[in-house]
């Protein structure tokens, strides 16, 4: 008797992805709507610490994008957020979006709405900032060169 070797396609088919998604199709319409709401605030979640961990630099988002996700699974609005913030929505806008920087106050309230720790609203920003610094200076490294202290002394 030959043994056979298990191949992938018996374990994994379009059959199996196929009846994997009917069973949690069938699962999630005996959900309530507030577990439904729940895991999507759970998938987001997820999304945020992957990012932050992620290696991946050719993708960016910005707070904004995870404030967003956010409100949509929530069904708010930016301008209901930015009240609920005790702030006007454009000033909000300029926060999220990165033309202003994350300060304290802010991280706290956006983690508190979401549940989330307030480093990690920090650290999407840093890690924003870090792929621009990788794109600039691999882009301009010759013009930052003139700023060499050795060029300073030598004109000294």
């Amino acid at each position: 008797m030959k043994n056979k070797e298990i191949q992938i396609s018996d374990i994994w088919n379009d059959k199996k992805k196929a009846d994997l998604k009917e069973i949690i199709k069938s699962h999630s319409s005996t959900q309530s709507k507030e577990q439904i709401v729940k895991n999507q605030l759970l998938s987001i979640q997820f999304k945020l610490e992957d990012y932050i961990q992620s290696e991946n630099e050719t993708q960016i988002l910005k707070i904004l994008d995870f404030v967003k996700m956010y409100l949509k699974a929530l069904n708010l609005s930016k301008k209901t957020l930015a009240a609920h913030f005790e702030m006007r929505d454009s000033n909000l806008h300029k926060y999220l979006s990165g033309e202003r920087k994350l300060n304290a106050q802010l991280a706290l309230k956006l983690s508190t709405f979401s549940h989330t720790k307030p480093d990690q609203w920090f650290r999407v920003e840093l890690k924003n900032e870090m792929i621009q610094l990788k794109k600039e200076e691999s882009v301009n490294i010759e013009v930052y060169k003139k700023y060499d202290y050795r060029n300073l002394l030598e004109a000294v």
